[in-house]
């Protein structure tokens, strides 16, 4: 449990420092970030370690919230976005189907623009519509 904890404070102190990096670099105040909502996880460290799902996706789940843990310190509002959901979600604050535009997008910005890229795209278009609730995860 101790190794757990000293891993899950690196976490948090990686986060501080990297966003503080990001907030320095960035050109334009930045307000929110959007994070992939996290799968439920047992209550306990005991009950994640006995668990085969709950280990392989402990340590996303916990590096996702150490990042919302610090942007929230920071003042910016976090998105938790469904990744099955995301581009619907996009679509509907656009008002009209997100595809064209990711794809003008990625013309625009030129190679390598890959799946990942128009995934994040869509999220932060969909946070720019509505508030997602922070995940109770744990």
């Amino acid at each position: 449990m101790a190794l757990v904890e000293r891993v899950r404070a690196s976490a948090a102190r990686g986060a501080r420092e990297s966003l503080e990096a990001l907030a320095a670099a960035v050109p334009v105040p930045i307000a929110s970030i959007a994070i992939r909502a996290c799968p439920a996880l047992p209550p306990t460290i005991e009950e994640r370690i006995a668990d085969n799902r709950a280990q392989t996706v402990a340590d996303s789940v916990m590096y996702r919230e150490a990042i919302a843990t610090a942007a929230e310190a920071r003042g910016w509002f976090v998105h938790w976005y469904d990744r099955e959901r995301v581009f619907r979600d996009a679509a509907a604050v656009l008002g009209r189907d997100v595809d064209a535009l990711l794809y003008a997008m990625g013309r625009a910005i030129g190679p390598p623009w890959q799946a990942k890229h128009k995934l994040a795209a869509a999220a932060a278009l969909a946070a720019t519509g509505r508030a997602a609730p922070r995940p109770t995860a744990g």
